[in-house]
């Protein structure tokens, strides 16, 4: 006879792969229709989006109304002239003319006059004994230091300054090119017949590279070269050189 334990666990082995077959084909039909499901879902929210005022959108947004233009009255001026307006005559003005301003020249500022030689033809002019001296620049207090120059006066046989003739400097300071012009008279600081002549900004040293010498008013010359030194010192940054007139043959 045959047991009835195994026969009952026969029969539950036969059913069961059917079983497991029905249940993974459920399984495939509930996963087709969520994924369907969801597709349809995303098409209609892309439609939504693109379209907001599409019949499937349950919430289509608010239309608003169309601006309607209205004419707008236009304000009636008010009358401003009474009703008998009298014109107003204005008073006629008589042009005047006025006389137009002459472009008459100003006279040009008085210059200071030039001064002339008081010498004779042929006078001849030598360094005046004691010259040169040197002392520190005391006619241009504002310089002080910063400042080289010549300066004296030119005097004729009776002691008296002489105005008009020209005194000449030239030569080299260093590697420094001088050359100037002063007339006598100009520089009445120094004295009558009094010139200066500025060599330079600032003292240099020198050994008888600058020569000074007094010409006429056609350069030529009424004496001869007399070359000076100069020193680096503010003490004697002023060059002091006086001219005398020198006696005839005959006197």
């Amino acid at each position: 006879m045959s047991d009835p334990i195994e026969d009952f666990l026969e029969d539950n082995q036969r059913v069961n792969p059917e079983k497991k077959r029905s249940s993974g084909c459920l399984l495939n039909i509930l996963s087709g229709i969520l994924v369907a499901g969801t597709m349809v879902v995303t098409l209609l929210f892309a439609i939504i989006f693109i379209n907001p005022q599409s019949n499937l959108n349950p919430l289509p947004p608010t239309t608003l109304p169309a601006l309607v233009l209205t004419n707008t009255p236009t304000p009636t001026p008010k009358g401003i002239l009474p009703p008998t307006w009298t014109p107003i005559t204005l008073p006629t003005i008589t042009p005047t003319s006025t006389p137009i301003p002459s472009n008459t020249p100003e006279p040009p500022p008085e210059e200071s006059p030039i001064p002339t030689a008081n010498v004779e033809s042929g006078t001849f002019f030598t360094i005046q004994s004691g010259s040169p001296t040197y002392e520190t620049n005391s006619f241009h207090p504002d310089a002080g230091c910063n400042w080289l120059g010549v300066a004296g006066q030119v005097f004729e046989k009776e002691g008296i300054g002489v105005s008009g003739v020209f005194v000449e400097a030239g030569g080299t300071l260093g590697d420094i090119e001088i050359s100037g012009l002063a007339l006598t008279g100009n520089a009445d600081n120094y004295g009558e017949g009094g010139y200066e002549l500025i060599l330079h900004d600032s003292p240099i040293a020198s050994e008888g590279e600058i020569w000074i010498q007094v010409t006429d008013h056609a350069s030529q010359p009424m004496s001869e070269k007399v070359y000076f030194q100069t020193f680096d010192s503010c003490d004697s940054n002023l060059v002091k050189i006086n001219f005398e007139e020198v006696p005839s043959a005959e006197e």
